[in-house]
């Protein structure tokens, strides 16, 4: 399960999303995320997988990279979809002995699914189609006007930046680490989940230790090629914003005011339905 987690992955392709400046892509995803949690009726998410359908279509990224990347997070879905099924209260919709699923329950379950669903694949179009280099140079530039408050944003993009390049190398060690286990008889494919975990076990020690090792690296190297920080540092390919960014910008803006306007809509005509139905309208709110 952890094999599969594909976060900080890119994958080299010519698509107009790999042209985009990396500033577009982070807003473009930071609006979207926005999005999803505005979300609250089926027209809102039914908008917001078409938008996230087209976006991956542009990127070229294959689809079975985008599923691959959702099986390591399978079981925190499942475990956010039974929480809100069996502890959410309202109208009864099955009773199996003592427990009841609500259709409150079963809605909220079914929309915190989608949301988690969009959420990890939306940002790992980012990813995919952002080199660790320009994300973060373009976390810099989006966020220069912290330096006002002395915030070290040279810094801190980094930091991110050097985090989201280490996942990719940190599974691959910990896939040659299970290999090694397994050719020693270690099995992580069989038996509950419990066993599974505590057979894992093991293998974390040495995975920490060349984690260790490769920051350590990593360190040396900043280090002997005289790197003191982002004050006065020239970039080799400046970000320039083209046409194709100011399009994205307007379409992003049109798909925010769509889902604003959706919700706004909806939600009166909820609101409209429960006066006539002289209920009061804090239920829904």
């Amino acid at each position: 399960m952890i094999r599969d987690i594909t976060i900080g992955q890119y994958y080299p392709a010519e698509s107009v999303i790999h042209r985009l400046d990396p500033r577009t892509k982070l807003s473009l995803t930071f609006v979207y995320l926005v999005s999803l949690f505005l979300a609250n009726n089926r027209y809102m998410f039914l908008l917001a997988a078409m938008v996230l359908t087209a976006y991956i279509i542009a990127s070229k990224v294959p689809v079975r990279y985008m599923l691959k990347g959702i099986k390591g997070i399978l079981l925190f879905i499942a475990a956010s979809v039974v929480i809100n099924m069996f502890f959410t209260k309202g109208d009864p919709f099955i009773s199996l002995g003592v427990v009841t699923i609500t259709w409150q329950g079963f809605r909220t379950a079914v929309f915190t699914m989608l949301r988690i669903l969009m959420l990890v694949m939306g940002s790992s179009v980012l990813t995919y189609t952002t080199t660790p280099t320009k994300l973060t140079d373009g976390l810099e530039k989006g966020m220069r006007g912290l330096k006002k408050w002395k915030i070290p944003v040279h810094e801190i993009s980094m930091m991110i930046g050097i985090a989201l390049r280490f996942i990719p190398i940190l599974i691959e060690e910990l896939n040659k680490i299970m290999k090694a286990q397994q050719a020693r008889g270690a099995d992580y494919e069989h038996g509950s989940i419990f066993r599974r975990l505590k057979n894992m076990i093991p293998i974390f020690v040495p995975m920490f230790v060349s984690a260790i090792r490769r920051a350590n690296d990593l360190a040396l190297a900043m280090e002997a090629r005289c790197y003191r920080g982002g004050e006065g540092r020239t970039k080799l390919h400046p970000l320039k914003y083209t046409a194709a960014d100011g399009i994205t910008y307007g379409m992003m803006l049109i798909y925010l005011a769509a889902m604003i306007a959706i919700r706004i809509i909806y939600t009166q005509g909820l609101i409209e339905r429960l006066e006539q139905m002289q209920l009061p309208a804090a239920l829904i709110r």
